[in-house]
């Protein structure tokens, strides 16, 4: 029960690892707000994971300001403060590099990107008038720091989301918060299954690339936010962590030769 008498805000909760994420909190003693723009899977998710004691659901769409702020304030209205803020909806489309419209790109960073911006702002804003400091989480992605052309946009937004922790980290650190990132490799979830595993091939191709032999668990990043939340991970501040199986470590993506062709 290391984060008794906290407040966490989970954006993307209704599934995956923001699900998970949710799950790990609570069992952690937090009190647990989950934010989702799919209100069918939001109110299920509720259902399933908490009770009206210390979860709620928020309907919020993290592109929007004004979402994010109420959301926010829907926290504080309900639970009284927000000790833990989790930057984690996302959304990926897997594109040949030259087919990336002005609408797909606005909307793969209006969420990723501009979303966790204004959450950022939104949570550090909350902690700084609590005056108590604070944890803010961002959920970017090995794709961070791999240039992987068919996956363009989301690359790029979490690219730009590590200079979001970075930035606010050193920012925020007189007053006590910590802003930190979690950049996953491939963890089953639905988004990866259906972004970035969609065939036999593409499943192989990730495993020939990660050291461990296998994908990851919601739970296991779960796990890796509830640490950094805690005050286990109190010295840490603007770094990004990396559970991803040794991928980084190996640097490989796919042959140069798969983009060279033609």
């Amino acid at each position: 029960m290391k984060l008794a008498g906290k407040v966490a805000v989970i954006t993307g909760g209704a599934r995956g690892i923001g699900r998970a994420c949710a799950e790990r909190l609570l069992r952690e003693g937090a009190k647990v707000v989950i934010a989702d723009i799919d209100s069918a899977r939001l109110g299920e998710a509720a259902v399933e994971i908490g009770t009206q004691d210390d979860l709620l659901a928020v309907v919020t769409d993290v592109s929007q300001k004004d979402q994010i702020d109420a959301l926010i304030s829907s926290a504080v209205a309900k639970f009284g403060s927000v000790d833990i803020m989790v930057n984690n909806a996302g959304i990926a489309m897997m594109q040949d590099f030259l087919d990336v419209t002005e609408a797909d790109y606005d909307k793969v960073l209006g969420v990723n990107l501009k979303g966790a911006f204004m959450g950022v702002q939104a949570a550090g804003r909350q902690m700084i008038a609590q005056g108590r400091g604070g944890v803010i989480i961002n959920m970017s992605s090995i794709n961070s720091g791999l240039a992987n052309p068919r996956v363009s946009t989301y690359a790029i937004s979490k690219g730009g989301m590590n200079q979001i922790t970075g930035t606010a980290a050193v920012y925020f650190a007189p007053h006590g918060i910590r802003v930190v990132g979690v950049g996953p490799g491939t963890i089953l979830t639905e988004m990866v299954e259906g972004s970035f595993i969609d065939s036999e091939e593409s499943r192989r191709a990730v495993l020939s690339r990660t050291p461990m032999g296998r994908c990851g668990t919601a739970d296991e990043i779960a796990s890796v936010v509830a640490f950094l939340a805690s005050d286990d991970a109190s010295y840490i501040t603007g770094e990004t962590i990396y559970p991803d199986g040794g991928r980084r470590v190996l640097n490989y993506v796919v042959p140069v030769k798969e983009w060279a062709r033609g």
